[in-house]
């Protein structure tokens, strides 16, 4: 029983490829994962679980760097971050320490706002006294990786399926944020990266001499739970429930409680002590009769209102604060939506520059269809060609057949993996599938010449003597190919990163199994004795 299973395992393992990748290509538990806001059914594409890239699924693809410039090699001479953040800030006229970040690992000072040109921010590390190597255009590592996680939220909390978000490098070393959105118009994905997210609750309120003071007590950081977008029951205006943290590091006063303080401070209770009472900001001179909160996203007033008498009362006996639970609420379900949106996910912490380097490119549903029809005609039509090479030149099905064969299953279990991986197809996935043919049918020619070039294969012991040279030439190709690629699959190089992954898996997947199967089909094919 067991000698069969010794002497073909290589065929054996060729079939549980076979049966892994159908299991990860057609089963319900291996399908992409639905982005929030999304079902399972609109998350699966087609009956397979495949996933397609924008070149196939059609969709929009922005490619920009982030606005600002980065000191490297800094000599912060024993002073913390915040000092050397505080310092370089202060040298800044349109700027402050929330636009300057300092990161010591990379020994690196940069500015993150836009108006700021080079020239400012050189005289400002000079001016502050911190020596430096050099200052060049972009953001340090660690901003693009977390605007890079913020951007992926927001495409997760928007729920967009299959968005995907990169840095890629261009030949001249610059960093680019590549987003890629499937199945979403340019204008929204542009309008949705546009916003830099930055929601804060100001209060505003009347000085004695009749102006209006401004100032902010709430920022992202100080909401501990973000409720959805919900439409007011009566179809006025819409809010989202918000609750915001009441602990704090001893000796620290928690954001509920400092908020709760200022609302008390500033008048509220006494302010709407009846429901009659309204907020009177006006949003053209800043200037209001009352004291209101003001909803700020990103430096604009997009909403203003006062208080509920209840609400207010319960912080004028300070009890509010033990739950933190309120509502902000703006004039449509749309705002409301882009508030949650930017509360979850967060600030960009630097902005795209989408409209002065930045590029972007829209694909329609109906192109990124065709193209998949006719990546599968070429797909079908390149193995055709193969298969007519093969049977031209061996004339023998007995060998022609199953290399064929072989080479389909090397494609099969590449798309079993791209669909155990979430992989998104591409243009340059399908280049590598076809280019994994066309090198898998190689390495089977190699091998059926070099066992059929000497005459007649009477006995295994032959068969193995001749395999194991042929097998030598083709592990020798693959070490070479494999080698060539490596770069390609590691630097961020966009579309060229799937198409050296998949050569190189394709690669892996034939000297390991396909290849040897072949040669043990051959060997019970061919052999006399």
């Amino acid at each position: 029983m067991l000698e069969p299973i010794k002497k073909n395992w290589r065929i054996l393992l060729l079939v549980v490829v076979v049966i892994g990748s159908s299991v990860a290509l057609f089963a319900p538990g291996f399908g992409p994962e639905p982005a929030p806001g999304e079902n399972a059914s609109e998350a699966k594409q087609g009956i397979t679980n495949l996933q397609y890239g924008l070149d196939l699924a059609g969709g929009t693809r922005v490619r920009a760097p982030l606005s600002g410039y980065t000191a490297t090699g800094v000599a912060f001479g024993g002073d913390s971050p915040g000092a050397v953040a505080e310092a370089v800030a202060a040298e800044l006229d349109n700027a402050s320490t929330r636009n300057v970040g300092v990161v010591p690992e990379e020994s690196a000072v940069e500015v993150t706002e836009p108006s700021v040109t080079e020239a400012q921010f050189r005289a400002a590390m000079d001016a502050a006294g911190y020596e430096y190597e050099q200052i060049r255009s972009g953001v340090t590592s660690e901003t693009r990786q977390e605007t890079i996680n913020v951007i992926q939220g927001k495409i997760n909390e928007a729920g967009l399926s299959g968005g995907t978000v990169q840095q890629v490098q261009s030949i001249t070393g610059e960093y680019f944020i590549l987003v890629e959105v499937p199945g979403q118009g340019r204008q929204e994905v542009i309008d949705l990266l546009e916003e830099r997210g930055t929601v804060r609750i100001d209060i505003a309120y009347p000085e004695g001499n009749g102006t209006a003071v401004q100032e902010g007590v709430l920022i992202q950081d100080d909401f501990e739970e973000i409720g959805t977008a919900t439409q007011r029951d009566r179809g006025t205006g819409a809010y989202v429930p918000v609750t915001v943290r009441n602990t704090a590091p001893d000796g620290e006063q928690s954001p509920a409680h400092a908020f709760q303080a200022a609302v008390v401070q500033r008048g509220f209770p006494q302010a709407y002590e009846s429901r009659g009472d309204t907020c009177r900001y006006n949003p053209e001179t800043g200037e209001t009769t009352t004291p209101c909160l003001l909803l700020v996203v990103d430096g604009d007033v997009v909403n203003s209102f006062g208080m509920a008498p209840d609400l207010a009362d319960s912080m004028a006996r300070g009890s509010w604060a033990e739950t933190g639970n309120f509502r902000l609420t703006t004039g449509n379900f749309s705002e409301a939506r882009s508030i949650s949106l930017n509360l979850r996910a967060g600030a960009l912490p630097a902005e795209l520059d989408i409209s002065g380097r930045g590029t972007s490119s829209s694909i329609s549903a109906a192109q990124g269809e065709n193209f998949r029809t006719y990546s599968l005609v070429i797909g079908v039509l390149s193995v055709f060609a193969v298969a007519g090479m093969v049977f031209l030149r061996y004339r023998e099905p007995r060998v022609a057949l199953p290399m064929i064969v072989t080479a389909l299953v090397e494609v099969y279990a590449l798309l079993g993996f791209a669909a155990l991986l979430g992989y998104p197809l591409e243009l340059a996935v399908i280049a590598g599938f076809i280019a994994v043919v066309g090198t898998g049918v190689d390495d089977l020619v190699i091998i059926a010449d070099e066992v059929m070039s000497e005459g007649e294969v009477n006995s295994r012991t032959v068969f193995d003597s001749r395999f194991r040279r042929a097998f030598w030439v083709i592990g020798a190709a693959a070490a070479t190919t494999i080698i060539a690629m490596s770069p390609l699959m590691v630097l961020s190089l966009g579309d060229l990163s799937g198409f050296a992954i998949f050569t190189v898996l394709g690669v892996l997947i034939g000297v390991l199994i396909t290849r040897p199967a072949y040669g043990d089909i051959l060997r019970r094919l061919l052999t006399v004795k």
